[in-house]
């Protein structure tokens, strides 16, 4: 018998300043929640024209971006480079070393570029992997519907209502499930037993179950982390929105397996040790072990941002 996941705590992801001129609501990577394994970061950003995030490097982590809206340029030391478009994800590796520049495109009509940029760590062992994308398009995302059609799932990856989406697109195991509810709808979502998951909320009223009693449900607003108990018992999440609701609710839905091991963070780089982010300092500003290309290197879509 399936029971759902009692949530742990729930918190609304303030707006900050980051990069060069975008604003972000981040949740995972505050004091609120410094990190939940795998999960180091979520961003929630929307970026006006003339804003970005120019050059800058990684070492240790892999970033998963899903453009809700507008389009993303990216580029990188290595001469890679494209774009995402409203619906499409890349997922990096950022592994040993990269440096690179991330540019929402100016759509003409002074609409924001929005998405989220969550930060995934990589197993000890593979921290000095080589740099490595996938780009996931938005027509390759299996959709389904409930029978009743009041629930809609894009299955990024995962499994969901007899959907199997589990793609090798990071290194450590992620299900990520888009999820929009119409007023009287309701999704009872399995998840691995032993992963940590949570919600985010972009829009919309929703109620999650709390625990096993289907009488405790806790009602959340937009751009709130709901962080779930991972118990190894209990293995499913419940949400619905109630009949009378005057829009429906969206939320994102994100499971990992955890890794049993210390995180030491500095801005960019994640590593398992205070020597080993002091080494990737170092190596980025000697330009040496994986950032022998950073040297001299200028992204040609963050030239708009040097003044």
């Amino acid at each position: 018998m399936s029971k759902p996941r009692a949530i742990r705590f729930a918190f609304q992801a303030l707006e900050q300043s980051e990069g060069v001129g975008a604003r972000v609501r981040r949740s995972i990577g505050t004091p609120k929640l410094r990190n939940l394994s795998p999960f180091l970061m979520l961003d929630h950003s929307t970026v006006y024209p003339g804003a970005g995030f120019p050059d800058h490097p990684h070492r240790g982590q892999e970033t998963i971006t899903y453009l809700l809206s507008g389009a993303l340029d990216h580029e990188d030391f290595a001469g890679n480079k494209g774009t995402i478009w409203a619906g499409d994800l890349q997922f990096m590796t950022a592994g040993r070393g990269i440096m690179h520049a991330e540019m929402p495109r100016d759509m003409g009509d002074g609409s924001p570029n929005i998405g989220m940029q969550l930060w995934v760590d990589l197993p000890k062992e593979l921290k000095t992997v080589e740099p490595r994308y996938r780009d996931l398009r938005a027509k390759e995302i299996p959709q389904v519907e409930t029978e009743d059609g009041k629930v809609h799932i894009k299955v990024i990856s995962g499994k969901s209502h007899g959907i199997d989406s589990v793609r090798d697109l990071a290194y450590t195991p992620v299900w990520i499930l888009d999820v929009t509810i119409k007023p009287g709808g309701k999704i009872t979502q399995e998840l691995p037993k032993d992963w940590n998951a949570f919600a985010y909320t972009l829009s919309g009223v929703v109620s999650f179950s709390d625990g096993p009693n289907p009488e405790n449900t806790k009602t959340i607003t937009p751009y709130h982390n709901v962080v779930f108990d991972n118990d190894g018992k209990s293995d499913v999440v419940t949400a619905e929105v109630e009949e009378g609701a005057s829009e429906e609710a969206r939320f994102i839905l994100f499971a990992g397996q955890p890794l049993d091991q210390q995180v030491v963070q500095h801005g960019p780089f994640v590593l398992n040790s205070r020597e080993g982010v002091m080494e990737a300092m170092i190596d980025f500003q000697s330009h040496s072990n994986g950032f022998e290309r950073a040297k001299g290197w200028r992204s040609e879509i963050g030239r708009s941002m040097i003044h």
